[in-house]
């Protein structure tokens, strides 16, 4: 039998449950979900991996109207992520507006197979999800529409059978025992990155950059040092808290998730530090591993 390969660019606003997707076609949790617009950044690459086939997920950034250098950054990974797609999942929400111009503003000048997921619909009447069917179809006249809940695995079993129909003959572009494209150190970042965003509110989350500037394997334990980056010494008084209990929080809640991540006792420390502005910057974006 021949062997099948291909990418899958899933896209849309933020908050749709694009993370929570990918993380269940592939049965692992690769992107941070937090209950707030914006958490991914980069694209993130999930490898399924068979016999006869190999699917690359792409996760994206949510699209939305760029307003500094890291948002610019994070729509050039959108767009690259449809440049190399074989087919796209556009990811809506049962709740949404149809204020998703600018999503529909990426995907009007592609020649792209399109599939409309319609996302969290285990708290939708069948009237509403007809509603939006017929909608997307009329809107954008996909190749498929389905109606999912990613968070409770509904209706996804019918996806992959259509993405091996779609991807074309073709060697497996990763190796075959890889899950992802990134290293260890990104996914330890990301996870710190998630509980910031789960333990601050307001502009802190969306200010705040995690480098690992350390990871050290032992015997028994893995050592990892982080410094997690702000761009205003009062966001450092904050991200740290009073006697230096909210950073703990995050370091305790943080060092959990990475020992099961990556199968190890870990002793995790971090340190904050302020970088005016550094989101607006070219060269730090590009430090931190930020294109476009």
């Amino acid at each position: 039998m021949a062997h099948k390969a291909g990418f899958v660019s899933i896209i849309g606003k933020p908050n749709v449950g694009k993370s929570t997707l990918m993380n269940a076609l592939i049965g692992e949790k690769l992107s941070i979900i937090t209950p707030k617009a914006q958490t991914t950044r980069h694209r993130i690459l999930g490898i399924v991996n068979e016999e006869d086939f190999q699917i690359v997920f792409s996760d994206t950034p949510g699209i939305i109207k760029p307003k500094y250098g890291l948002q610019d950054s994070m729509m050039t990974a959108v767009g690259g992520a449809l440049q190399d797609a074989d087919l796209i999942f556009f990811v809506t929400d049962i709740n949404e507006r149809h204020d998703e111009n600018d999503v529909l503003e990426k995907i009007a000048n592609t020649n792209i197979p399109l599939v409309v997921l319609i996302n969290k619909v285990d708290n939708a009447n069948q009237e509403q999800v007809l509603e939006k069917m017929n909608y997307w179809k009329e809107k954008l006249n996909p190749m498929h529409i389905f109606a999912i809940s990613a968070l409770h695995g509904y209706n996804l079993e019918g996806l992959l059978p259509l993405i091996l129909e779609v991807i074309p003959e073709h060697p497996a572009y990763y190796d075959k025992e890889d899950l992802t494209d990134r290293h260890l150190r990104f996914f330890v970042s990301e996870i710190i990155r998630e509980k910031i965003f789960n333990n601050y509110q307001k502009e802190i989350p969306y200010s705040t950059e995690v480098i690992v500037t350390a990871f050290k394997e032992e015997e028994n334990l893995t050592r990892i040092s982080a410094e997690i980056i702000v761009e205003r010494e009062s966001q450092k008084n904050i991200l740290i808290g009073k006697g230096g209990a909210s950073l703990k929080k995050v370091g305790m809640e943080a060092r959990k998730d990475i020992e099961k991540f990556i199968d190890s006792k870990v002793f995790l420390e971090t340190f904050v530090k302020v970088i005016p502005d550094w989101r607006s910057k070219k060269n730090y974006l590009k430090n931190f591993g930020y294109d476009g």
